[in-house]
């Protein structure tokens, strides 16, 4: 009899233990699925706060490719615009530089045709300057 109480009672202790650690396992095992779920929801969220940060980033660099390609175009017709402009310039100058080279034949030219308008007129007054050609025949042979 002893023996047998004695095996029952090691029997008993065992099945204990056996309740005991399955407590433990099922308790530790919730808690395992609670901390699970809320990995998974705090992952979910980082994934969607990873994907709307994401989305900003692209469309800012949209914009900023797109700012970009607009100056690179506005440097371009400002580049082109300054060419012509320099372009302007240096035919202002040689235009100007004729001018002054020949600024004295010019004006001579121009002398002489004052002279000669005054004499027309002279001449459709009445005056009689037949005498007088003297001063535009010299012009004609200096040129």
């Amino acid at each position: 009899g002893e023996e047998s109480t004695g095996v029952i009672a090691m029997i008993d202790l065992l099945i204990k233990d056996l309740d005991k650690e399955m407590t433990e396992a099922e308790t530790q095992e919730k808690e395992d699925q609670k901390d699970y779920e809320t990995m998974m929801a705090e992952s979910a969220e980082k994934r969607k706060t990873d994907s709307q940060t994401l989305a900003e980033k692209e469309s800012i660099k949209a914009d900023t490719e797109a700012e970009l390609q607009a100056q690179t175009e506005g440097e371009a017709a400002a580049q082109k615009e300054l060419s012509a402009t320099l372009e302007y310039i240096a035919s202002l100058h040689s235009e100007c530089d004729w001018l002054i080279q020949y600024y004295d034949v010019r004006k001579e030219a121009r002398t002489g045709e004052i002279d000669a308008i005054k004499k027309a007129k002279a001449i459709l007054s009445g005056a009689d300057y037949s005498l007088v050609q003297v001063r535009s025949h010299s012009f004609l042979r200096r040129a």
